[in-house]
């Protein structure tokens, strides 16, 4: 297993602005915690959709475990630093046959988070590439100033608003290319977006999003755990573990954190659903 990343994947993700394929457990063991959260799903159908959409680490003792992850967390601290707080996370899921796509766009442009030095971590939790709607990146955009983006609408965008950046020359775009139980680190101003899955298996993965205790929240109060480290710096609630899976209490915090970083993301703009 990975620990810090080495030479060559921090030279890719300076210049290029993400680095992959990174491993960080063994592909047994993503694929009994897609079996986990697969199960969860049956118990909880429709309902748990939500809570997998953002911030599923607040109310499922798996997802809390895995955003602590020790390979994970070494790979983050490359780039970062030793002390680590997790922002936000989603599952990214795009179902066998989907249609489904992402615009090209900067995560930068709407999360309110200054300065830009946050990374996120996207682990697969099913094999992810062109052949099933994988992200891909443009290199190099992260080194630039956040472009504008457009909200287009479009029916089968993921991103709330279709939400679409100007100007982007994706001629040298790159596909991440993951196996369960690895991971790609992007820049949250690197350009990226996907294609549809036309695949016979569901495409999975878990984007965390990192960052030092030095970054603020400039739109509002809000919420980040730390995962490692010392937090000097206290900008944010901290995140709260969860007892058991979806108990009393961790849904309470859950809908207030979930609703506070919500009326934050629109005031950016567009939300954060942005599916990978």
């Amino acid at each position: 297993m990975a620990g810090h990343l080495s030479d060559a994947h921090m030279q890719h993700y300076r210049h290029e602005g993400c680095c992959f394929p990174i491993t960080v457990m063994p592909r047994s063991q993503a694929l009994a915690i897609r079996r986990q959260i697969e199960a969860a799903e049956s118990e909880h159908g429709a309902s748990l959709k939500p809570y997998l959409r953002e911030n599923p680490h607040y109310v499922l003792c798996c997802i809390d475990r895995l955003i602590r992850h020790d390979a994970i967390l070494d790979a983050v601290e490359s780039i970062i630093g030793p002390d680590i707080l997790a922002w936000a996370c989603a599952f990214f899921i795009k179902e066998a046959n989907s249609t489904s796509f992402v615009s090209w766009h900067q995560d930068a442009r709407y999360w309110g988070l200054e300065p830009h030095d946050g990374v996120t971590a996207w682990i697969a939790l099913s094999p992810s590439g062109p052949e099933n709607g994988g992200m891909r990146f443009v290199p190099g955009s992260h080194l630039f100033d956040v472009l504008e983006h457009d909200d287009t609408f479009a029916p089968d965008n993921i991103l709330s608003r279709g939400q679409q950046a100007r100007e982007v020359d994706d001629s040298g775009a790159i596909d991440v290319v993951l196996e369960p139980g690895q991971i790609s680190l992007h820049h949250m101003r690197v350009v990226h977006g996907s294609r549809p899955n036309p695949g016979e298996d569901r495409r999975m993965g878990l984007a965390v999003n990192y960052m030092p205790p030095h970054v603020r929240q400039t739109m509002g109060p809000d919420c980040a755990t730390l995962v490692r480290g010392v937090d000097r710096f206290h900008h944010f609630e901290p995140g709260r573990s969860p007892a058991a899976d979806m108990e009393a209490n961790a849904l309470d915090f859950y809908h207030r954190i979930t609703e506070r970083q919500m009326e934050i993301l629109h005031r950016g703009g567009a939300r954060r659903s942005a599916i990978r």
